[in-house]
């Protein structure tokens, strides 16, 4: 058959390459046309690489998509990293643990969690109780924080996590933190140790004040006492020089327990003085202090040297003072209960020998005292009754500064005063506190007068019969002080005493019974502290 002449098998002759016709079917051709046409010239085109390179590239892309959907099997997992800190509260290593979701597009849950310590890892919550790290779901693309507490020497720290994802995936990670280059974990110090305390004070050597506070938030250990004393001297100069010797009583205290800071305070004689704040209690006292003798050294706060300079402050010595301690000399104090106590003091500038003081008092009362060189005796206390007036001798003469009449201190507890009264007598009773000097009260309520000595620790009490008046006059002369109490019994028609009954047509009076029992617990509460108003004021309350 020629070649114009061949048949076609049912389908269409289509150039090689032509992609979008290569698979669109051709309707049958009949027999009768099956055959081309005489006469017409039949060309073939050139085979072309598009239909095979198109085909490649679509099984390309098949075994791409296919490993992306099998790829996830092996990219899920979880991050695990973790930070430590110390709990010196409690001495043990706070490790932080951080978990990481490696999917964004699927949350995980945390199946089981295995700690190396085996201690238990929690999830912190806000306002509620931590709950455990397992079973906690990590969201898409985030982490979860859980925090362990393991021993403060652990060296070696692991967390291991079986995470199960949205999308059935499931891995086992682990992470962990070396601890072995990291000094132990030990628990803050509940206390200081008295040989590491660090302490502060402050000073003032011409008014004898100090304060002494220990430093830090934390206390003594206990049973730890440390004592610092304050003590105060005569001096022959207003430098440091010798011989020296103590004035009056040193002021000794300790911090420990619950007591931090103290304060101390000791007489500084009116002369040439020193005044020493030192490390340790009265045992540590020098006295005298003399030429070639002991030195308190670095005992003095403030000083350079251990253990003064444990404490922060100024300089705790001072010497100083305007004019000489006399040789011989006294000094005085009076007492509460109206004696009076001598000083007398020989530094043996001027006599190498004993000196004989003879201390007189009122109403022929006197004593002689022996002092030897460089000493100092506190011992010589005139009687209350012979304190009125009070002079040193020495030789039959008076020496500069001997002489010295009792004052009453400002720090001695005031006598009190309470009150009773009924419809047929209004009671009065002054009470002087024990230490005290006997106190002379007057009584007058109306047109009568008592006079009562009330010694210390003892009560006097008058009784009047109740009258018309309504008030009535304590006075306590010595102490130049008045109180003016009111005359007000319950219950007795009107107030009146006596049980008379009120004239007609005026009003009843008289207090209420709960102010008369108010007035009279303020009474009892604040007798004393009414007498602490200025001399000759007249204080008015009602019985």
């Amino acid at each position: 058959m020629p070649a114009y002449g061949r048949r076609f098998n049912g389908t269409a002759n289509t150039p090689c390459g032509a992609a979008d016709t290569a698979s669109a079917p051709v309707p049958a051709v009949p027999e009768s046309r099956r055959f081309f046409t005489p006469g017409v010239r039949v060309i073939r085109p050139k085979l072309s690489l598009r239909r095979p390179l198109a085909v490649l590239a679509a099984a390309l892309i098949g075994m791409t998509g296919a490993a992306m959907v099998a790829a996830p099997a092996s990219a899920h997992h979880t991050t695990i990293t973790g930070k430590v800190v110390c709990d010196q509260l409690t001495g043990e290593r706070v490790i932080t643990w951080k978990v990481v979701n490696s999917e964004r597009n699927t949350a995980a849950t945390i199946k089981t969690v295995t700690a190396e310590p085996s201690t238990p890892v929690q999830v912190l919550v806000a306002g509620a109780e931590p709950r455990n790290l397992q079973g906690t779901a990590i969201p898409r693309g985030g982490f979860v924080e859980a925090v362990q507490r393991v021993p403060g020497d652990t060296k070696f720290a692991k967390l291991t996590v079986d995470a199960r994802w949205d999308n059935k995936r499931e891995k086992v990670n682990d992470g962990s933190v070396n601890l072995d280059r990291d000094q132990p974990c030990t628990p803050a110090p509940k206390c200081v140790d008295a040989s590491q305390a660090k302490y502060s004070h402050t000073f003032d050597g011409p008014k004898g004040t100090a304060t002494v506070k220990l430093e830090g938030n934390l206390p003594l250990c206990e049973g730890a006492e440390q004592y610092f004393t304050l003590v105060s001297y005569f001096a022959p100069r207003p430098q440091f020089a010798t011989p020296q010797y103590v004035y009056g009583s040193p002021d000794s205290d300790f911090l420990g327990g619950t007591q931090t800071e103290i304060e101390l305070n000791v007489e500084v004689p009116e002369c040439y003085t020193q005044v020493d704040l030192i490390w340790g209690g009265v045992d540590e006292v020098i006295d005298p202090l003399v030429e070639n003798g002991p030195r308190y050294g670095s005992k003095k706060l403030g000083d350079r040297g251990a253990p003064g300079n444990r404490s922060s402050g100024p300089p705790g010595w001072y010497n100083g003072g305007d004019k000489n301690c006399t040789t011989p000399a006294s000094t005085f104090a009076s007492n509460c209960d109206g004696t009076v106590t001598v000083s007398l003091s020989n530094d043996g500038k001027i006599s190498r020998y004993p000196v004989e003081f003879e201390v007189r008092g009122e109403n022929g009362w006197s004593t002689k005292v022996t002092v030897d060189p460089g000493k100092a005796n506190n011992e010589t206390v005139v009687p209350a009754e012979n304190a009125g007036k009070i002079e040193v001798l020495v030789d039959g003469k008076v020496i500069e500064g001997g002489t010295y009449t009792w004052e009453r201190p400002e720090d001695c507890p005031l006598p009190a005063v309470t009150t009773e009264a009924d419809c047929e007598k209004f009671t009065l009773t002054a009470t002087n506190p024990e230490g005290n000097s006997p106190v002379k009260v007057e009584f007058t309520y109306g047109d009568k007068t008592e006079t009562r000595t009330v010694e210390p620790g003892k009560s006097e009490t008058v009784i009047f019969k109740a009258g018309d008046e309504e008030t009535a006059l304590v006075v306590l002369p010595e102490l130049g002080l008045e109180l003016e109490v009111v005359y007000a019994p319950e219950g007795c028609d009107g107030g009146t005493g006596g049980g008379e009954e009120p004239p007609p047509g005026l009003p009843v009076t008289g207090a209420a019974a709960g102010g008369i029992a108010a007035g009279a617990i303020a009474l009892l509460a604040i007798g004393a502290v009414l007498f602490v108003m200025a001399r000759r004021r007249r204080i008015h309350f009602t019985a």
